[in-house]
């Protein structure tokens, strides 16, 4: 199935940093429902390209869906990476009255109560999302929050200001503290392990480089953070083209940017069992949103997210490759065998967690859930 895009006109753009430009679309009337989203979430652009057609990249949205005028803008935040052909693009020609092809948001790094009490790592650009999740939480919940922000120097600090108005106007509920490179150096696993043990309550989200996750991710393990309470983001830079209908993306040396992720993911095994063709259908039964879906007729050469899609439900994805894991789901029961799988990792899998875009059934019930 052929994915909904959308062109959205750039309505305003800011130089958050010399690197980071925030940009900000206008959403139609016709697609507000589409673009409704959760913090944390990221939005899925085409970069138009001579060569090849399309660049697809995912940049995670830094805005509320709380915010005044949320139902008719929305705003992503780019930094330029080391000869990266669409962040560069985007941070040199793009302006206000620009289109750009979008696909509605998508990702899961998204707390699943905006009143639970939260402890935000953030390094770089792995801030965007984490500022989404923060205005949302202080303007629609009751938590308490604290961000932990590091990067190299005060001047690579972006929402600086954005950041002191919050603690400034919420002293009781918002702490945020700026581990600079600089001046602190490098942080290390230990010091993360001890800035992290006062709020071994909370729920923890990561978002930043991949040495920045990976020893934060393993500090909280260091202290029996419990899994279902740990999140983190994941970079991958998108090969494919999930667009669907401008042929090829261009192979562009892009590093993974913080602020073009895909997402949060929990952690089991994907057995890899062969499939017979003409087996009897799985019954499957899916929970999404707060709702029970049951089949009884899901083919077994027919991956999860085609059988939701062609029953419609209305289940997420972007790249539809294997690459991403916005399509993200944890199996409750059964197993499924994945064609491809470029971002989960063996921890992942080792929680049940699976793609959806490339799950195929391998037993005659598969239970699973998007929460």
């Amino acid at each position: 199935m052929e994915p909904v895009s959308y062109e959205l006109e750039v309505i305003d753009v800011v130089e958050e940093t010399a690197d980071a430009h925030s940009i900000t679309f206008r959403v139609p009337t016709e697609a507000a429902t589409d673009f409704t989203y959760r913090p944390g979430q990221f939005l899925t652009v085409a970069v138009p390209s001579d060569q090849t057609g399309v660049a697809a990249r995912c940049y995670s949205l830094c805005s509320s869906p709380g915010d005044e005028g949320a139902e008719t803008s929305l705003t992503i935040t780019v930094k330029r990476t080391a000869e990266g052909y669409a962040s560069n693009w985007i941070c040199d020609r793009v302006g206000a009255g620009d289109t750009l092809r979008v696909l509605p948001p998508s990702g899961i790094f998204t707390p699943a109560s905006l009143d639970a009490d939260l402890l935000l790592f953030a390094g770089g650009s792995g801030v965007t999302p984490i500022m989404s999740i923060t205005r949302t939480a202080l303007a629609r919940g009751s938590g308490q929050i604290t961000v932990f922000y590091a990067n190299r120097d005060e001047s690579s600090v972006i929402f600086a200001r954005e950041l002191s108005e919050l603690a400034a106007a919420h002293p009781c509920r918002l702490l945020v503290i700026h581990w600079l490179e600089s001046v602190q150096g490098l942080p290390t696993q230990e010091q993360l392990r001890a800035f992290a043990a006062p709020y071994q309550e909370r729920d923890a989200f990561v978002c930043g480089p991949a040495p920045f996750m990976k020893m934060t991710t393993a500090a909280l393990k260091e202290l029996d953070f419990p899994r279902a309470r740990r999140h983190q983001e994941k970079f991958v830079s998108l090969g494919g083209n999930p667009f669907g209908d401008v042929p090829g993306a261009v192979e562009a040396a892009e590093p993974p940017a913080p602020a073009a992720t895909t997402a949060a993911v929990e952690e089991s095994s994907s057995g890899d069992v062969s499939v017979t063709a003409d087996a009897d259908p799985v019954r499957l039964e899916v929970e999404l949103d707060g709702e029970k879906h049951v089949f009884d007729d899901w083919e077994r050469s027919t991956t999860l997210l085609e059988h939701l899609e062609a029953r419609g439900v209305k289940a997420p994805y972007s790249c539809r490759e294997g690459e991403c894991s916005a399509c993200a789901v944890r199996l409750i029961e059964g197993e499924v065998s994945m064609a491809h799988n470029d971002v989960l990792d063996d921890e992942d899998l080792a929680d049940g967690i699976r793609l959806a875009c490339q799950a195929t059934a391998t037993t005659d019930v598969v239970r699973a859930s998007y929460s």
